[in-house]
């Protein structure tokens, strides 16, 4: 493990095996950026990172992995969006994504395999998620992958919810001179679904289990009630996948969920993201997990390069 500065920051640094991950864990516990170096010497980024020349609004930089808690996507109070009414019916201001990925850090632990961080809620955080708990996230990085970790301790005396996620920026395409077109996604999912205006959940598009990522319904879609906890992504003709698994179990919970989306189809990333369940679960209850007081409860997912 390293200490790089950059634009007046100190980042974290590991090399692992022939891989390079990039974290700044004090501000989101972020991890930036992972690349990886192949045979022929050259460089891939499978991970996105745009260049930047300040950190000023770091949190909405389009790259890493940012950490989505409480809550993932959007959230409504009856059809107005960036809200959520808590165990006590009080609505509630809640960004997109929650409160942790803008949010301040403490690094409890990092060693030359990863890091361990602790969400340190400010007043703004505490006024959206009414709740005593510690949220840590743990990275564990290999030769060809990482493991995540989301843990939360619910200390206080009522029972609080969760509906977490990641947000992973692909690099894609990850070839020169292919595009988009050239890759696909392998996701078994029984169902499809949509976010209306109003924040409700509707019928989604009808997809092929391997669908090329060029196909523009696949766009925020949410994929759930699925067969496998794997989500491929393949370029064709080539190696190099990238495998993303949600949960340890081979099937998972039925609302346990992968979301597809860019923001443009000349953006150069795009998403593949394991949610615990599809957005507004606090209203829609489709993916909510209660953690009782004096509870732990985690949330478990890897990145494979195969």
């Amino acid at each position: 493990m390293e200490k790089i500065p950059y634009l007046g920051q100190t980042l974290l640094q590991w090399k692992v095996g022939n891989s390079t991950f990039v974290a700044l864990p004090e501000l989101g516990a972020r991890l930036m950026n992972w690349n990886l170096k192949l045979g022929d010497g050259s460089i891939r980024d499978v991970l996105y990172w745009p260049e930047t020349t300040t950190l000023t609004d770091f949190d909405k930089v389009r790259g890493g992995n940012p950490i989505l808690f409480p809550f993932n996507g959007r959230s409504f109070d009856k059809g107005d969006i960036h809200f959520w009414r808590d165990h006590e019916g009080t609505r509630r201001p809640i960004p997109i994504h929650g409160i942790a990925r803008q949010g301040t850090f403490k690094v409890l632990h990092a060693d030359n395999a990863g890091f361990s961080a602790q969400f340190m809620p400010g007043d703004e955080a505490k006024a959206s998620y009414p709740y005593d708990y510690e949220f840590t996230v743990t990275y564990r990085f290999e030769p060809l992958g990482l493991s995540l970790e989301y843990k939360v301790v619910n200390t206080g005396k009522v029972a609080l919810p969760w509906c977490p996620g990641h947000h992973f920026y692909f690099t894609i395409p990850w070839t020169e001179d292919t595009k988009r077109s050239d890759y696909s996604v392998r996701i078994q999912a029984d169902k499809t679904l949509k976010q209306n205006a109003q924040g409700l959940l509707t019928e989604g598009p009808v997809l092929k289990e391997t669908e090329n990522l060029a196909e523009p319904a696949i766009i925020d879609t949410f994929h759930t009630r699925l067969r496998s906890n794997e989500a491929v992504v393949s370029q064709k003709g080539n190696g190099g996948d990238i495998v993303v698994k949600v949960g340890t179990n081979k099937v998972p919970d039925p609302s346990a969920t992968f979301v597809t989306w860019s923001l443009s189809p000349e953006s150069p990333f795009f998403c593949v993201e394991p949610w615990m369940g599809p957005a507004n679960a606090p209203e829609n209850k489709v993916g909510l997990q209660w953690v009782e007081p004096r509870a732990t409860a985690t949330f478990n997912v890897s990145v494979h390069v195969k």
